[in-house]
């Protein structure tokens, strides 16, 4: 039997694409092995959020080639899609796939085995204008399902390369979700993310549906427990909006905000479109109206410009609004950018004393989080476990661990939490 290798960078919307063509794969005989193995095929799905991720996705495509010298290897994804000629000339590239077609990779192998000549299959994004249709009808992970709603942004913040490499927003049929989810459902698929390039837009391009109209279709679909939604622009949450995500049963109360820095002036340089104030203001209403909710950010350190006292700005309003997570960034400079050209460029090892400024912060935030349901009873959806000890998520985000001498794998139990190690709650089955 054939053998198909994927390695899979960046975010969950490459995640899903893996899959969906993987499925593919199989369908037309293939096996799927791990990358490390002997393959006949090698598919790279590139990101090209960072330097670095470029950097690793030409390295594994260097070590394709290395674990078979006559396998085809593919590169698609973002970085395929920005920079194709420089992935094309990658020793040991057969096939280079930019962010539409993807689904078609298996049938661009056959063509490519017919004459074995080197294969450029990358479109103009920014002339697409239809979402790409992709089902995955077996997914790996058996106890929660990533389903792509949405591709492309058109936001252009000014350190990012995506709209370039992702195009114009496209969302997927409303009716095409629903049918898609109820087949999860029936499948034993119990909690369902709604994930895409900038999710919050969905349905912008449709003109008679938003998310949250889909979310409240999805929430009365019997079998599914629980929805998530993936990073949100923060601009999204409305107050009609916000009042009408409380009253949906199913949706979890957790919500990843983008904030990328603390500093009105920073985010004017990044070109994000919103104000602290604004942001601060956003969080405030959540909670008020949704409760125990979880609030995760990101932010950068380092941007081009960011001075001592923007950064104390940032830190003290983190400090004000106590996140329950924060993911840190150090700023990685994406030839092509706007902020490519801006001056002032920060230190990198300023850079460095910043993050860890803010990582010791966050483990602050999400301790002090987890605490406050210690002897709390939430429930648990578990995902994984090993030797008895079960690992899980409450609604809100929080991590869980358990005993258990019965496998409770893909099961929503009721647990008791009973102490916090750092950033993860230990728990008894009730």
């Amino acid at each position: 039997m054939k053998k198909v290798a994927f390695y899979t960078l960046g975010c969950r919307v490459n995640q899903y694409e893996t899959e969906a063509i993987a499925e593919v794969f199989i369908k037309d005989g293939y096996e799927v092995v791990d990358f490390d193995e002997f393959a006949n095929v090698y598919v790279i799905n590139t990101c090209s959020v960072t330097n670095i991720s470029d950097k690793k996705s030409r390295n594994m495509i260097r070590k394709a080639k290395k674990l078979n010298p006559e396998a085809v290897v593919v590169a698609a994804g973002c970085y395929s899609q920005v920079a194709p000629e420089e992935v094309a000339s990658i020793e040991g590239v057969d096939i280079v796939v930019g962010t539409t077609d993807k689904i078609k990779i298996p049938q661009i192998v056959k063509e490519y085995l017919k004459e074995k000549k080197p294969i450029k299959h990358v479109e103009n994004i920014m002339n697409i204008r239809t979402f790409e249709e992709m089902e995955i009808e077996e997914y790996q992970d058996r106890t929660r399902a990533f389903l792509k709603i949405q591709d492309g942004c058109e936001n252009f913040c000014s350190y990012c390369l995506i709209p370039f490499a992702r195009g114009p927003v496209r969302s997927k049929n409303p009716d095409k979700v629903l049918s898609e989810v109820k087949k999860l459902a029936l499948n034993g698929y119990k909690e369902v993310i709604l994930s895409g390039i900038h999710v919050a837009s969905y349905g912008k391009d449709l003109g008679n549906v938003d998310l949250v109209s889909l979310i409240e279709n999805i929430n009365d679909i019997e079998g599914i427990e629980r929805i998530r939604i993936g990073s949100v622009d923060p601009t999204f949450f409305t107050d009609n909006r916000i009042e009408s995500l409380s009253k949906v049963k199913k949706l979890c109360n957790h919500f990843h905000l983008s904030l990328q820095s603390g500093c009105d002036e920073t985010l004017k340089r990044m070109n994000r479109h919103y104000t602290t104030g604004e942001y601060k203001g956003i969080v405030t209403k959540l909670r008020e109206k949704i409760q125990d909710v979880s609030i995760s950010t990101d932010i950068i350190v380092g941007f081009p410009g960011e001075t001592d006292e923007e950064f104390n700005e940032t830190y003290k309003f983190l400090e004000d609004i106590k996140l329950s997570k924060m993911h840190i960034f150090k700023y990685s400079e994406r030839k092509g950018t706007r902020a490519e050209k801006l001056p002032n460029k920060v230190d990198p090892l300023v850079k460095e004393i910043r993050s860890q400024k803010l990582i010791k912060l966050d483990e602050i935030f999400e301790e002090s989080f987890i605490k406050k349901f210690i002897n709390s009873e939430m429930k648990v959806l578990f995902e994984e476990g090993d030797d008895g000890i079960y690992f899980g998520y409450t609604t809100n985000y929080i991590k869980v661990m358990v005993k258990s001498k019965e496998d409770i794998t893909g099961k929503i139990m009721n647990v008791k939490l009973v102490n916090c190690l750092k950033n993860v709650a230990e728990g008894n089955l009730i």
